[in-house]
């Protein structure tokens, strides 16, 4: 790696042993296994983290687990990068991390923007509102009141403001706007 300008100031045998020399040595980036015995990687990045946040920590891993990999970014590491990486994805990353980016191996971005979109459309679903809060969120976007749309439904305005209660929590919304605009953002109403 010295041809790329980095110099290896140290090698730990576990995690706790690379906590001790990260206090020792303040590198500017430490590239640490996930499976160490003693301490594992994530831990040992965590410890390190807390003591030394101006040093970078980048994970290396042989497994794409989105669960480790998660544990890793709450524990504060810089990036994520799978074992099967070439020499020079290795040595980008840690360009890139020492300028302050974070780096993620490429696959393991595939699959965790896979996730991150069966998430949502989880989310989404769970977050359907029912047909009678969608007749009310259409006449709120069709610029009723909250009167005018209880006298149009046959229902009375306390019941449209529980309606919209209901709204505003599936949608993440604070107010009529928001919750108008989130719903055509998912197709739920129309703007004419």
């Amino acid at each position: 790696m010295s041809e790329r300008g980095f110099d290896v100031v140290g090698e730990a045998r576990d995690g706790a042993e690379a906590v001790d020399l990260a206090a020792a040595l303040q590198p500017d980036v430490i590239l640490m296994d996930v499976t160490m015995p003693e301490l594992d990687g994530v831990e040992a990045a965590r410890a390190i983290k807390e003591r030394y946040a101006n040093i970078k920590v980048i994970m290396l891993t042989m497994h794409a687990d989105q669960d480790v990999l998660a544990e890793a970014i709450r524990a504060g590491a810089n990036g994520y990068l799978v074992k099967d990486c070439s020499t020079d994805e290795i040595a980008s990353a840690i360009e890139s991390v020492a300028l302050g980016e974070t780096a993620l191996s490429p696959r393991l971005a595939a699959s965790m923007l896979a996730e991150v979109r069966r998430g949502e459309s989880q989310a989404e679903a769970e977050k359907v509102i029912t047909k009678r809060e969608e007749e009310v969120l259409q006449l709120i976007a069709d610029g009723c009141s909250t009167p005018e749309v209880a006298e149009q439904l046959f229902i009375s305005q306390k019941t449209v403001k529980n309606h919209l209660a209901s709204i505003y929590q599936k949608l993440d919304a604070r107010d009529r706007t928001q919750a108008v605009l989130q719903a055509v953002r998912m197709g739920i109403v129309t703007l004419k």
